[in-house]
């Protein structure tokens, strides 16, 4: 068996670059806030006190032993961040992420394989900004997908080795809907994002031809996907065929972020469609208007696929909880809730999640 981890939307930027050891200038240029410190203050006003400088492992708090314990055979995260302490503020955003590279420690305390880094912040410091944040993940020896010096490099998918000689491929591509500006689709001449215009069958059947060239029999392919908006359960019908159309195509799964919070899963093909994973690491903490999603709630994705076929043989939901900037298992009521939520909304499409035996939720 094969298992994967898939975490939704980290966000090591302002407030929580703020907390760590070399923390980058705070200056940010948002509507109502001009200091990234303020989001710190934001979580201790809900929370009580955040104690700085933290170690690079503070912020994943209790999700590192649940990892270690699950051994998966391979990490990926969406990486929604730049990481650079250069370039410019992109124009035309309301919002700016960054880290310093001297904070990677933190991104490394998870051991990914693999970021993603087709979403709507990786340039949010420009081509240059991005150009750093690339060089800072390779010397930091952590593979990347979706975003490269230009296309072909964009959408090169990166290649996790299995110790029975097999492979999990991870392919990243995002979509305007999630907010990535068409601008920064990468070119023949230009840096970028694995741009995506939208979820069609057309775009569905160009995936599949870049697929069969490069897969190989016992591999595991990933399709992670920044699509759709940050708040609601709702799954267009073209999100759906998309999905559905990759597994026919040869997807084992489909790792599916950019909403804020959690959103229906399904199992179409003997596959795990995971439409949106929400938020896993950030600095949200403490921010009105969206309560009622529970955005606090944050998920570790345990899938375990047969390695021959690819087909879905597990998946445990691990839920935790964020409070005081750093992430900490969930109480059983809100586990208990996140679960009750995502069976109501993942039943239209004929899939259940249930509680497991150890407090994780389990897919049938």
């Amino acid at each position: 068996m094969v298992t994967v981890f898939l975490g939704g939307d980290v966000m090591l930027g302002r407030g929580v670059d703020q907390l760590l050891p070399h923390p980058g200038d705070p200056e940010l240029r948002e509507m109502s806030v001009r200091d990234a410190r303020t989001y710190v203050e934001l979580a201790e006003a809900a929370n009580g006190p955040v104690p700085r400088p933290v170690g690079p492992r503070m912020p994943w708090g209790e999700a590192l032993p649940v990892l270690d314990d699950a051994a998966p055979d391979a990490r990926v995260v969406n990486l929604e961040t730049a990481v650079t302490a250069d370039g410019d503020f992109a124009p035309g955003k309301a919002v700016h992420y960054r880290m310093h590279p001297a904070n990677l420690p933190c991104l490394a305390a998870v051991r990914p394989d693999v970021c993603a880094l087709a979403n709507n912040h990786v340039l949010d410091f420009g081509p240059r900004g991005l150009l750093e944040t690339l060089g800072a993940l390779e010397r930091a020896g952590v593979q990347t997908a979706g975003a490269g010096t230009d296309a072909a490099r964009a959408r090169r998918p990166a290649v996790v080795p299995l110790e029975d000689g097999g492979r999990v491929l991870v392919f990243s591509f995002g979509m305007p809907s999630s907010g990535i500006p068409e601008s920064w689709a990468a070119t023949g001449q230009r840096a970028g994002v694995d741009l995506v215009e939208a979820p069609t069958s057309v775009a569905a059947a160009a995936f599949a031809e870049r697929l069969q060239a490069v897969r190989r029999p016992g591999d595991v392919t990933v399709a992670s996907i920044h699509w759709g908006p940050n708040w609601g359960y709702d799954v267009s019908p073209d999100e759906i065929g998309f999905a559905h159309a990759l597994v026919d195509a040869g997807v084992d799964i489909v790792h599916g972020h950019s909403s804020h919070h959690p959103r229906p899963l399904e199992v179409y093909g003997g596959r795990l469609v995971l439409y949106g994973c929400g938020d896993l690491v950030d600095d949200y903490e403490g921010i009105d208007g969206y309560e009622a999603y529970r955005d606090d709630l944050r998920v570790l994705y345990l899938v375990t696929v047969e390695p021959d076929t690819g087909r879905l043989a597990e998946a445990r939901l691990v839920p935790l909880r964020a409070r005081r900037m750093r992430l900490e298992h969930a109480p059983p009521e809100d586990a208990g809730w996140l679960g009750a939520t995502l069976d109501r909304y993942s039943r239209e499409f004929g899939t259940r999640i249930g509680a497991g035996p150890d407090g994780a939720l389990t897919v049938r």
